[in-house]
């Protein structure tokens, strides 16, 4: 069984997941958006005290408030980086969006492994896959656990909502159609982790999402 457990981290309110596998205690980190020394130390506290081993670090996707903890991970804790090639050039970009926004960022190291549509994800004893979702970014994924019926959607799909597409190759109507393909085909009691706000589930958004009503977006 997966265990699950969300921060939210940095100025842009991102949620930062910890998931590990009850039975061995292997973790991984997804989209860690630890900013400060008090974020990371909420990281730290939570993986000593609950004594689980931190063996991965999913990007979802490689903007700013998604990445922040990247270094500090890696370096702490050394995991595999794991993110889809397309989305790779973002970390190099996101030192002067930093700039930009008046925050600091250590530079992010790289991947040490690209993911593909479909391809199995193994934590512990709990199997998952990667969905490639792109449209808020050029290598969105997703991360979807069939037995446990939780999706960690990123930046891809939120609670009534979606993701921006007006930032570096973003594209609105790709990012529909990833989300009428790839997510709305789940089982509808599937619950989503979003990478911003509140949970969800598939019923719901085919149902209240507005922005996937229009016909003209799709």
């Amino acid at each position: 069984m997966l265990k699950t457990h969300c921060f939210v981290f940095n100025p842009f309110l991102e949620n930062t997941y910890l998931i590990w596998d009850e039975d061995s205690n292997i973790a991984a980190i997804i989209d860690p958006g630890c900013y400060n020394a008090d974020e990371r130390a909420f990281v730290e506290d939570f993986i000593l005290r609950n004594s689980i081993k931190l063996d991965f670090l999913i990007l979802t996707h490689c903007h700013i408030d998604h990445i922040f903890g990247n270094s500090f991970i890696k370096r702490k804790y050394n995991p595999i980086i794991l993110a889809n090639k397309k989305d790779a050039y973002l970390l190099g970009l996101m030192l002067g969006v930093a700039n930009s926004y008046g925050v600091s960022l250590t530079a992010s190291p790289e991947p040490d492994k690209f993911v593909a549509d479909n391809e199995e994800f193994v934590i512990g004893k709990t199997k998952g896959k990667f969905i490639f979702t792109p449209g808020h970014s050029p290598g969105g994924i997703c991360l979807y656990f069939e037995k446990d019926k939780i999706c960690f959607t990123g930046d891809t799909l939120f609670r009534e909502s979606i993701g921006r597409t007006d930032l570096w190759n973003g594209d609105l109507p790709t990012l529909v159609r990833s989300i009428e393909e790839k997510l709305f085909v789940l089982p509808e009691d599937v619950v989503i982790y979003p990478g911003h706000q509140a949970e969800s589930t598939i019923a719901h958004e085919k149902k209240h999402n507005p922005f996937l009503k229009d016909e003209q977006l799709i």
